[in-house]
């Protein structure tokens, strides 16, 4: 297994294919979004684990001035699930950030359970043309 930063000429293709294989719940492929998520890739704190040539998985974090880290994505190809290549992609964080305190914005809250995280307060949404 190696975990690296993302290089875009090596891993972009590979990033995009996996999230197409998953169906509608990530939208980052659609036509109308797929270049915006690929400078988001380029342009934040992403990880990519390979076995073998092949990529398993990927995460992509946001950096607030190392008080906090926020990840974003992570995702695992339902091949290599169970073999805690999302709970290593975790870790890249702590190495790369000892001092920050790392949070997940998921709503795959029993996978977060089951590494060992903990459930501390609430994401809101702020509606738009509602109250702001």
């Amino acid at each position: 297994m190696e975990i690296r930063k993302y290089n875009k000429e090596k891993d972009e293709r590979k990033v995009i294919e996996i999230i197409e294989l998953e169906g509608e719940e990530w939208t980052y492929s659609a036509p109308d979004t797929v270049d915006k998520y690929k400078m988001a890739l380029e342009n934040s704190i992403t990880f990519v684990a390979y076995k073998n040539d092949e990529l398993c998985g990927f995460s992509r974090s946001i950096n607030d001035n190392d008080f906090y880290v926020y990840v974003c994505d992570l995702l695992v190809t339902p091949r290599f699930r169970g073999q805690n290549i999302g709970k290593q992609l975790m870790k890249c964080l702590y190495d790369d950030f000892p001092d920050a305190t790392v949070y997940v914005m998921s709503d795959v809250d029993e996978y977060y359970q089951k590494i060992g995280c903990r459930k501390v307060g609430s994401v809101f949404e702020v509606l738009k043309n509602e109250n702001v």
